[in-house]
């Protein structure tokens, strides 16, 4: 017999209480304990038959046949392509591009005669097909499936029998059984899993779409992140025209891998070059801008960043900044005027990086350093110099990761000089490229002006 007991769970951690609490015990967070009515059951004793351990060298190996996906920074992000059977989770701002880039894909794989199924909970199957007239997607191994009761896909999926399935999304999907509400802790948790047995039994690789929270994670319990076999996060601006996809989790390549695209009218086009893009709109010679080397994954990304000084007119300067880490700029100021003199206590002080990219790597302290001094100063820095360094709370500029790969990309782009750190031994050279090593923020801003 069936019975019914209500519970609180956290939607942030998937934590679960008796009583409502205000603060979760579980992850800390305040007002995230949500009432949920579930029906328990008492059964016996599982029977059944039961797998055996075996030794590792005894399990025959199996190598991966992944699936391009058609677009060459998409298959960089996944680690070569996708991987049949493999359950994805993408996430990202509304109306930031990630239905688009999802029926671009299922195109480029439709082409390949493989059969693609896309459920949408969001929209219907005209108003699919209207989007897929104007992005050029239409394919006859595309089929389109507007429902949301995920038991009705399930039988969908296995008499169509696809190599691709997309859920658009799985906050919208539900199952009848469970008398939560469709996107409530309960039903994301139930549906990733019946998900992610319909992908490794029937081998079909699957990408679901998740929507994020106010704070740009994904919605639902942290443990959805956990039960998939990559995360992929869709991010940009808005109101710019670049989209970057990052990988954040990937059981099947390497993590923290980037991919930028543009969007356009007909759909999002690939940058190969994503460090001479986003230096393309740089002025000639302005105060307040330096280029930074950025480590994204394992591309290596040159990014403008501009900062401006100026006297403020409160009580308390602003302290502001856009694509970069609040802190550490704001520790970057102290250690300025601590360690250089550089009077900014009664002045506001914004930092951009340009393009609407977020770095939060130590490895940009120093050209975030040079870019204040400069505007402060009303000098402006070299055109073909690049910085590379963290700067640490004494002033001293210590060494960083893969230090060579940044300074072949700055080669690759004709740059003059590259500031680096003292204490980072290189071990080949790079012909037209001066590289400067410093050991303090004090010698960087003597070098360069």
């Amino acid at each position: 017999m069936a019975k019914t007991k209500t519970q609180y769970v956290c939607t942030a951690c998937g934590h679960v209480e008796i009583k409502w609490m205000g603060r979760c015990p579980g992850c800390g967070e305040w007002n995230t304990l949500i009432e949920e009515t579930v029906a328990t059951t008492r059964s016996g004793p599982v029977t059944g038959t039961r797998m055996q351990p075996m030794p590792i060298e005894s399990i025959p190996p199996q190598t991966e046949q992944r699936v391009r996906t058609g677009l060459t920074e998409c298959d960089f992000v996944l680690g070569g392509g996708i991987v049949p059977g493999s359950l994805v989770l993408i996430g990202g701002d509304p109306g930031i591009g990630k239905s688009t880039l999802l029926l671009q894909l299922s195109q480029s794989i439709a082409s390949q005669n493989k059969r693609v199924l896309y459920v949408s909970g969001e929209e219907s199957a005209s108003q699919i097909r209207l989007r897929a007239e104007r992005l050029g997607t239409v394919h006859k191994e595309l089929y389109v499936l507007a429902e949301t009761d995920l038991d009705l896909v399930v039988e969908s999926a296995a008499a169509l029998k696809p190599d691709f399935l997309i859920i658009d999304s799985i906050q919208t999907v539900f199952r009848p059984s469970l008398t939560s509400a469709p996107g409530s802790v309960a039903q994301v948790r139930e549906c990733t899993g019946v998900l992610l047995r319909l992908a490794k039994q029937q081998n079909i690789a699957t990408f679901i779409v998740g929507h994020v929270t106010k704070d740009g994670a994904i919605a639902g319990p942290r443990m959805l992140e956990h039960m998939v076999d990559a995360v992929l996060y869709f991010e940009g601006e808005r109101h710019h025209m670049y989209r970057v996809l990052r990988a954040v989790k990937n059981r099947f390549g390497s993590t923290n891998e980037l991919a930028v695209f543009e969007m356009h009218d007909d759909g999002l086009r690939e940058v190969s070059n994503p460090s001479l893009l986003f230096l393309s709109e740089r002025q000639t010679v302005v105060p307040g801008s330096a280029v930074v080397a950025a480590m994204e994954g394992r591309r290596p990304l040159l990014l403008e960043v501009q900062a401006l000084v100026a006297p403020t007119g409160f009580a308390t300067p602003r302290r502001m900044s856009t694509g970069a880490d609040h802190s550490r700029v704001s520790m970057l100021l102290a250690v300025l005027e601590r360690r250089i003199g550089l009077q900014v206590q009664a002045s506001d002080a914004y930092v951009n990086v340009a393009g609407g990219v977020r770095v939060d790597e130590p490895a940009v302290d120093l050209g975030i350093a040079l870019a204040l001094v400069s505007s402060h100063r009303d000098r402006p820095l070299a055109r073909g110099d690049l910085y590379i360094g963290e700067v640490g709370l004494t002033g001293e500029v210590r060494t960083v990761t893969r230090l060579s790969e940044r300074l072949r990309e700055a080669q690759k782009l004709g740059f003059a000089r590259c500031f680096v750190p003292a204490g980072q031994s290189l071990a080949e050279t790079f012909s037209g490229l001066e590289v400067i090593q410093v050991k303090s923020l004090q010698d960087a801003i003597q070098l360069a002006f």
